[in-house]
């Protein structure tokens, strides 16, 4: 991890297209902008955290309610596919 010191206005750059400027200041608080591609995600630390951890859960859900069907059927989107390969909607 690296760590800088910055005031505001000054910036740090990552890689060639990601800028993040201190723009204020307060007490325990810093706000920082940041400059990047649309498709670069950027998320606080704590929803990124949240939806991973939903992510993990509805994926758990998901085997589970194949395992529970008992047979070798996968769900997939909304589709049953057969272990012999045929397709029919749930």
């Amino acid at each position: 991890m690296l760590v800088l010191t910055r005031r505001h206005g000054e910036s740090v750059r990552i890689g060639p297209d990601i800028k993040v400027t201190v723009v204020a200041s307060t007490g325990g608080q810093v706000r920082i902008a940041i400059e990047a591609p649309e498709e670069v995600g950027i998320f606080r630390e704590e929803i990124f955290e949240r939806v991973a951890a939903a992510n993990v859960e509805a994926a758990s859900n998901a085997q589970a309610m194949v395992s529970s069907r008992g047979s070798d059927a996968r769900v997939a989107a909304g589709t049953l596919v057969s272990e012999s390969g045929g397709i029919g909607n749930e």
